[in-house]
């Protein structure tokens, strides 16, 4: 499996951990909030300085909230990815506005990670520039909280809605190879169909696509840590259940993990290996 960015293309035999770097204050986990662009390019370079093969840098936090202008956005995430230039490994932006991911792009970025789900105006944009994007499920606009909903099977729901968007991309000049899908674990769906899903993420792979899992942290993981949704653990409490979803995401197929933690990376690069053999460990 491949998945071609802007200026390389990642080759997925083993999983690979995008670190998460926002520059923000009011993201869900306190642990990663660099609020200032040069505090996130240096927290960027000590990711990959610990190991992180890519960084997810996005500076508009996915938990529901009032609008962000694109300037505003792009205030703060332009100048994080140029003090990112040169850091070694590729680069995607976290937005979902595609003035913003122009913007991004030009600063250097190789892949545009959308949880919007996808536009016909950010598809032209990411195949005029051939970078690589991430395309996420989600049912409504982002940043708006909503009831869950039922979806039957939901893995044959993904399947179905995967196929849609991918196809609309195609028709606007996305090459398959651009695009990884995420599952979009938290949006719009139930701590069960999260747990569904991570149980039959290989059946997603029948896509052909890159499959990229954003988990850490998330919600669903308090839920089941705490016992239930009401009583969910906050987000700095969920460093080890992440580390058990990272690793049977890896066993079900995950090529790429958006992730916080080292412990994470550390579970990632071992599940890999487990999962996916190539050579004896020198």
């Amino acid at each position: 499996m491949q998945w071609r960015l802007a200026d390389r293309t990642l080759e997925l035999e083993q999983p690979q951990a995008a670190g998460i770097v926002n520059v923000t204050v009011d993201s869900m986990f306190e642990g990663a909030r660099s609020g200032t662009p040069e505090r996130a390019a240096a927290d960027g370079l000590a990711l990959v300085e610990a190991g992180f093969d890519m960084l997810d840098v996005g500076a508009v936090a996915a938990r529901s909230g009032p609008a962000v202008a694109p300037e505003d956005e792009a205030a703060a995430l332009v100048p994080a990815l140029e003090g990112l230039a040169g850091c070694g490994v590729p680069i995607s932006a976290d937005t979902f506005s595609v003035e913003v991911a122009r913007r991004a792009l030009a600063a250097g970025a190789g892949a545009v990670n959308d949880i919007g789900g996808g536009s016909e105006e950010m598809f032209d944009l990411v195949a005029g520039a051939g970078c690589g994007y991430v395309l996420m499920h989600i049912e409504g606009p982002p940043r708006v909280d909503r009831p869950w909903r039922e979806y039957g099977d939901v893995i044959d729901h993904l399947r179905s809605w995967f196929e849609g968007r991918v196809e609309l991309a195609r028709e606007l000049g996305v090459a398959e190879e651009q695009i990884a899908i995420d599952p979009g674990l938290d949006f719009d769906l139930s701590p069960e169909q999260d747990l569904e899903i991570l149980r039959r993420l290989g059946e997603l792979r029948s896509l052909g696509l890159a499959l990229y899992v954003s988990l850490s942290r998330k919600d669903f993981i308090g839920a089941v840590l705490g016992g239930s949704w009401e009583r969910r653990l906050p987000a700095g409490e969920r460093e080890w259940g992440t580390v058990a979803a990272v690793a049977l995401a890896v066993r079900e197929g995950a090529d790429v993990l958006r992730i916080h933690d080292r412990s994470s990376l550390q579970a990632m690069r071992v599940a890999g290996r487990i999962a996916r053999p190539r050579r004896s460990v020198a």
